[in-house]
């Protein structure tokens, strides 16, 4: 009988004894390289058109330049990390999930699932981080309510935007089962904001939250959110038998981007009939100084015998002292604080009182912004904000990661494969979103503000960002310099949407599933025009007193049911779904802190929510309107009119 001898195992070589450590270290850095050279891709123009845009055309420097750079250098390492670990790390989850967990488990339990995971993506949201930083640029005397939302109920805040995401996640799932269309969802929510839109622009203290709850929709629709509810979707469309369909998968971000704004609109009216809000008979916060800056109004005239007859003389002020009366002027409260009182009086503390004579035309005035209180810190704690970053990033990765692993484990008893592959995607992504916090901090959110603060000198005079002094207006004609910031805003819009990578992918998919008609190149530029439309037009309602945040809404959101009903289905997927993918990382901070920092240099406006929001319905809007003409063309290539010729 031959020898059985037990067969030895072979081992395999590990790569640091096949390459050595210098071999393994060099594959590692050229592998990082290209991610990051990726991320740098969808990031350098929008970084140079600002700079570019500031120092040349703003003729302002650039202040605290060097640790703006090194922010924005730590943003796209951060990035790289960032998506590398949501490819290795949430992403199979993800995918294992969702094809897993329809075919395993009963509609109960999947709809429980659903909801869940939209929370928790939401939480694990890189740009949730910037409406927790963006409460500081809000003053509490004018808008009270948002105020409060931003700082004392920002958990509240990010928690409703959570449970929005996940009721639209779960209605998404549930609409996949039942084949419904995703126009009869669109149509019936919509009509609801509008309506709780009405509410609250016809109350002034509701008012000012309009433009951060459509703002949320925004927000939410991430680099996370999206690709984990795709693969849900996708996942149920497959089981049910959806999955030629050519817009399986899609709505579910639609509606991802809708509900939230239910959600925080619903959370202030709650507030505001609880009166807990800032300043309010229940507020049991703390009461902080003034806002952030004051404006001060000069008179001022090309005519300089007109201008005098605005200026008070010194026969005119000695009477004044004398007799403590003068007729013919306006007295004005220019900054201070305002509370209320124990006697339930409105007490102005520390305001500067400033007397403007007056004519039969009206007082001619011309805004000087002052920048009182410098709305970022020079002198950042770099290891303490670091130590920040990680634990914010770990508090919104780790569970979302966890209640993953228990669902695969513990649910649907499966096991979990590349499981050292995952727990490296985990700690990169951890990791990723802890820089990219970081670099939030210390470059995109400085550099929107500052050049939001200091876009205004095109029409108004202004003290600039960080810096002293007052400078004068780059020209003469305000209407002129207000039509200039619009188009920087457009261009901004239109470039920064171009660089987006999902959007790449997106016009890919339509191509597709149209069959060319539709082409990619075509969806690209539709929707970046849409996109700097929606851009401009938020920087509009903020440069023009005129115009309204409320009135720029609901109109071409109703335009958007019309055309909505007279589309085809694949198009309104593909048009409503849109404007998720525009709205990246990069974007929405950096167009977030710019609009924060416009509003709050504006006078009258307070705030700079509502950018975000019109820069998601000037896609939809867009790309409806070119798949009306697409379809229409399609159909007379194939059904061409009969040659009635002799």
């Amino acid at each position: 009988m031959p020898d059985t001898e037990k067969p030895q195992k072979i081992k395999n070589p590990s790569p640091f004894e096949v390459l050595g450590v210098g071999g393994v270290f060099s594959i590692i850095w050229r592998y990082f390289r290209e991610k990051a050279l990726e991320q740098l891709g969808s990031v350098w123009f929008i970084i140079l058109y600002l700079a570019v845009f500031q120092i040349f055309f703003l003729r302002l420097p650039i202040v605290y330049s060097a640790t703006i750079a090194l922010g924005i250098a730590i943003v796209v390492l951060g990035l790289t990390f960032f998506m590398e670990g949501l490819r290795l790390g949430l992403m199979p989850f993800g995918e294992t999930i969702g094809a897993i967990l329809p075919r395993n488990s009963k509609l109960p339990l999947i709809m429980a699932f659903s909801f869940i995971l939209g929370i928790g993506a939401t939480f694990a949201e890189p740009a949730i981080s910037v409406l927790k930083q963006a409460g500081s640029g809000v003053s509490p005397e004018t808008a009270p309510l948002l105020y409060s939302l931003l700082n004392n109920f920002s958990g509240q805040l990010v928690a409703a935007v959570g449970i929005g995401v996940g009721i639209a996640v779960t209605l998404g799932i549930l609409r996949f089962f039942y084949s419904w269309s995703l126009k009869i969802l669109i149509i019936p929510i919509v009509l609801l904001l509008t309506g709780l839109t009405l509410y609250a622009y016809f109350d002034p203290v509701l008012r000012p939250v309009i433009g951060l709850a459509w703002d949320c929709g925004a927000v939410t629709t991430g680099p996370v959110t999206v690709p984990l509810v795709l693969a849900l979707g996708i996942g149920v469309c497959r089981i049910v038998g959806s999955d030629n369909d050519g817009a399986a998968g899609f709505g579910i971000v639609t509606l991802a981007s809708l509900f939230p704004v239910v959600a925080v609109l619903g959370l202030s009216i709650f507030h505001y009939t609880s009166k807990d809000y800032y300043g309010a008979e229940n507020f049991t916060g703390e009461t902080i100084e003034a806002g952030h800056h004051s404006v001060e109004k000069q008179v001022a005239n090309d005519d300089s015998s007109e201008e005098e007859d605005l200026r008070f003389t010194p026969e005119e002020f000695a009477e004044y002292q004398k007799n403590g009366e003068l007729s013919g002027f306006t007295t004005r409260y220019e900054g201070g604080e305002a509370y209320l009182d124990e006697d339930g009086r409105i007490v102005l503390e520390n305001a500067q009182i400033v007397l403007v004579k007056r004519d039969d035309k009206g007082v001619i005035e011309n805004f000087v912004i002052r920048q009182t209180k410098n709305p970022w810190n020079p002198h950042l704690q770099i290891p303490e904000a670091t130590i920040a970053s990680l634990k914010m990033a770990a508090r919104a990765i780790l569970p979302l990661c966890a209640f993953l692993f228990i669902t695969l484990l513990v649910v649907l008893r499966e096991r979990l494969r590349k499981a050292d592959e995952i727990a490296l995607g985990v700690t990169f992504a951890v990791f990723g979103m802890a820089l990219f916090g970081l670099g939030l901090t210390m470059g995109l959110i400085p550099l929107g503000t500052q050049l939001g603060s200091n876009v205004p000198v095109t029409f108004a005079s202004i003290t600039p960002w960080g810096l002293s002094g007052t400078v004068a207006p780059l020209f003469e004609s305000e209407l002129f310099g207000k039509v200039i910031t619009i188009l920087f805003a457009f261009f901004l819009g239109y470039g920064a949407t171009l660089a987006e990578p999902a959007l790449n992918a997106l016009g890919q998919t339509v191509d597709d599933v149209t069959v060319g008609v539709f082409k990619k190149k075509l969806l690209m530029q539709v929707v970046a025009v849409g996109v700097g439309l929606g851009i401009g037009a938020g920087v509009s309602q903020m440069a023009f007193e005129s115009l309204n945040l409320t009135w720029m809404l609901i109109p071409p959101y109703l335009l958007l049911l019309v055309l909505t009903f007279f589309s085809t289905e694949e198009f309104v997927n593909f048009a409503w779904d849109s404007a998720g993918v525009t709205t990246g990382p990069i974007t929405v901070p950096l167009v977030l802190a710019m609009g924060l920092g416009i509003g709050a240099n504006i006078p009258g406006v307070g705030d700079g929510f509502g950018i975000l929001a019109l820069a998601s319905v000037g896609p939809i809007m867009t790309v409806l309107i070119v798949g009306l003409l697409v379809n229409r063309a399609r159909k007379e290539e194939f059904n061409p009119e009969p040659d009635h010729g002799v």
